[in-house]
C-alpha cells in the first residue's frame, strides 16, 4: 500500500515549486487519519526549546453545511475542498485544540476553551483531558487571550453564575479587543446572532480586576509576544513563542479551517468581522511562518492542532501533524 507520510506529501510539494511544475498543489492525509474525526488520545506534548507545550483536545463542532458559512464560496466548493484534504463532507468538521505553555513551573493557557458545553454541546472534554494531560486547572498562572468569541473565552466562566474559572490568574489580552468589545452602547450595535456574546462580556468581564490590556508587541511571558492579527476581530491576536533556536505561532482563528483556506486563502468566514483584513492578515502571517520557517499551531487545525504551510502560487500547501 502506498503511504503518503507528511515527510512524503511535504517534499512532494517542495519538488514541484522547485521543478516550477503547473498546477496547484495537492496535500492528501493517510486515509486513517482523513476518517478519524475524534482522537483517541486528548492531549499531545512536544517542545519549543525549552518550553513544553501541550495540546489538549476540546471537543468538535459538527456544524451543518451552511451556504453563508463561507460568504465567497458555495457549500459544492467547501466540500470539494475537504474531501481533497481528505475530510469528511457529512458537516463542516471545526475542532477546538487549546495550548498550555509549561515554563519551568509556570502554565500559561492560550485561549481558554468553550466552558464545557456552553459552546457545543459536544465541545465538553477540556477539563478531562487537561488532567490526563497532568494539568491542574487551580495552578494556571496566566490565561492569554486571542479574541473574545465564545469557544475561546466561555471557559473563563462558570455555566449559569459567570464565576471567574482562572480568578486567581492572570488574564491577558489585546487592549483593542477588550475596549471593542466593552465599549458603551457596543451591544445595540451588534448583529442579532451576535449580541448574547456581547451582552454576556460587557456584564462580567469588566467587573475583574486581574485583566492585563497589552499592545502590539507586548511580551506576555518570557519568550512569548503578541502579535495583531484583525479582521476576524477587531483586536485578534496571534503569539509568537520563542525559545532558542525555535519558534511557534499560535496562530488562534487567523487560518481557522485549514483545509478551506489553505488552498482558498481568499474565502471569507462569516465569523470575519472584516473580511478583506482578515485575508490580508492571513496572508501576511502565513508568509512569515513560512520565510522563517516555524512551526504553527491553530485553534480549530486537526487535532493536535499543529501543522506546516507551503507557498503554492496565491496561496498555500497544508499538511497536518498526525497524532502518533
Amino acid at each position: 500500500m502506498f503511504d503518503m507520510t507528511r515527510r512524503t506529501v511535504l517534499a512532494s510539494g517542495l519538488a514541484a515549486a522547485a521543478f516550477g511544475l503547473a498546477g496547484k498543489l495537492e496535500f492528501v492525509l493517510p486515509a486513517s487519519a482523513g476518517a478519524q474525526i475524534e482522537p483517541t488520545i486528548g492531549f499531545h506534548k512536544y517542545t519549543v526549546g525549552s518550553i513544553e507545550v501541550t495540546a489538549v483536545y476540546d471537543g468538535i463542532w459538527r456544524k451543518p453545511h451552511d451556504a453563508t458559512f463561507i460568504e465567497n464560496a458555495s457549500i459544492e466548493q467547501t466540500k470539494e475542498a475537504l474531501a481533497k484534504a481528505g475530510l469528511t463532507t457529512e458537516f463542516m468538521p471545526i475542532p477546538l485544540t487549546v495550548v498550555v505553555l509549561k515554563m519551568g513551573d509556570r502554565l500559561i493557557m492560550m485561549d481558554a476553551g468553550s466552558g464545557v458545553g456552553q459552546w457545543q454541546a459536544n465541545a465538553t472534554h477540556l477539563p478531562a483531558n487537561m488532567k490526563a494531560a497532568g494539568i491542574d486547572y487551580t495552578k494556571i498562572d496566566t490565561v492569554v487571550i486571542s479574541h473574545f468569541h465564545p469557544d475561546h473565552i466561555w471557559g473563563l466562566m462558570e455555566k449559569g453564575t459567570n464565576a471567574p474559572v482562572f480568578s486567581n490568574a492572570e488574564l491577558i489580552v489585546n487592549e483593542t479587543e477588550y475596549n471593542w468589545w466593552t465599549d458603551p452602547g457596543r451591544v445595540d450595535k451588534l448583529a442579532d446572532g451576535r449580541k448574547p456574546a456581547g451582552k454576556r462580556i460587557a456584564s462580567v468581564f469588566p467587573t475583574w480586576k486581574n485583566w492585563n490590556l497589552v499592545k502590539d508587541g507586548a511580551e506576555v511571558a518570557p519568550g512569548v509576544h503578541l502579535i495583531q492579527a484583525p479582521g476576524h476581530t477587531p483586536g485578534h491576536s496571534a503569539f509568537l513563542v520563542t525559545s532558542g533556536k525555535d519558534q511557534l505561532l499560535v496562530s488562534a482563528d487567523t487560518m481557522y479551517v485549514p483545509a478551506l483556506l489553505a488552498p482558498h486563502p481568499e474565502w471569507q468566514g462569516s465569523y470575519d468581522q472584516d473580511g478583506p483584513t482578515a485575508v490580508s492578515t492571513r496572508h501576511h502571517l502565513i508568509d512569515r511562518v513560512i520565510a522563517d520557517n516555524m512551526s504553527i499551531c491553530g485553534s480549530h487545525f486537526p487535532f493536535p492542532g499543529s501543522g506546516t504551510f507551503v507557498k503554492d502560487g496565491n496561496a498555500y500547501g497544508f499538511t497536518p501533524n498526525i497524532q502518533s
